[in-house]
């Protein structure tokens, strides 16, 4: 099992930064990838961005490149994004995702979300 704890969100006005971070803790065996999902109301979750935990490779949404920034630090197993230039369509619930190859089918892990506010 692994848990995922956010942290950093908060209300923030246009063109403003945070640092979401995500903290793993349990068994981290398997987990090949660790990303970021958000989820505005009356729309579905939908990807941010990805990091690759061996390796580093990172993918992110159209709608983010060029302002957002994944990074990761094994040795704390803590997931960080970097949110600049926000805009306020960028206003939703941010989740933090771990995903375990150990067994097939792959498995999802949660966090619990952390509200992002974009306004003025």
């Amino acid at each position: 099992q692994v848990q995922l704890v956010e942290s950093g969100g908060g209300l923030v006005q246009p063109g403003g930064s945070l640092r979401l971070s995500c903290a793993a803790s349990g068994s981290m065996f398997g987990i090949a990838r660790m990303g970021w999902y958000r989820q505005a109301p009356g729309k579905q979750r939908e990807l941010v961005a990805t990091i690759i935990v061996s390796g580093g490779a990172t993918n992110y949404a159209d709608s983010v490149k060029g302002r957002f920034t994944i990074s990761r630090d094994n040795a704390k197993n803590t997931v960080y994004l970097q949110m600049n230039s926000l805009k306020p369509e960028d206003t939703a619930v941010y989740y933090c995702n771990a995903l375990s190859v150990a067994t097939l089918p792959t498995k999802d892990y949660w966090g619990q979300g952390t509200q992002v506010t974009v306004s003025s």
